[in-house]
């Protein structure tokens, strides 16, 4: 499926859309070129979880944990990993007990597409706006049609 996101609100309804389909357990995959929108969209579906405030880029420090929201959320960037076994040193299936995750850069920890909770999300820049081609892993394919 491909969407276009023209502008801000787009790309904040579609986070909205996610916010509304996303269960404890599940990821989104969010793959893309620098400035793409991975984080913008990230952001967009902590607001619509019920997060208000600031929302940090992960950039440094990998993982950012959502604890008190509808569903809880783990927001990590990989972007810096050198090697997919880091992930192990990172604790990441501790933070992801009970919580859906948001994983930017995914293909630097390995990837998540093995796991029937993903939906990957490739976004692309064309023109001004964005473009996101979303697959739907086996567990996301009755949510999202």
């Amino acid at each position: 499926m491909i969407i276009d996101l023209p502008d801000l609100a787009a790309m904040d309804a579609l986070g909205a859309r996610l916010a509304e389909k996303l269960q404890a357990g599940d990821v989104v995959a969010l793959s893309g070129g620098l400035g793409a929108g991975k984080t913008t969209l990230a952001r967009a579906i902590i607001a619509a979880l019920g997060h208000e405030g600031d929302v940090p880029s992960p950039t440094f420090t990998i993982i950012e944990a959502y604890e008190d929201l509808e569903v809880p959320l783990v927001h990590a960037d990989f972007y810096r990993l050198e090697d997919p076994s880091e992930v192990l040193e990172l604790g990441l299936d501790d933070y992801r007990e009970g919580a859906a995750l948001l994983a930017e850069w995914p293909d630097k920890a390995g990837g998540f597409t093995n796991e029937q909770g993903c939906l990957s999300i490739t976004l692309k820049i064309v023109g001004e706006g964005r473009r996101a081609i979303i697959d739907p892993g086996v567990n996301w394919v009755s949510r999202w049609s």
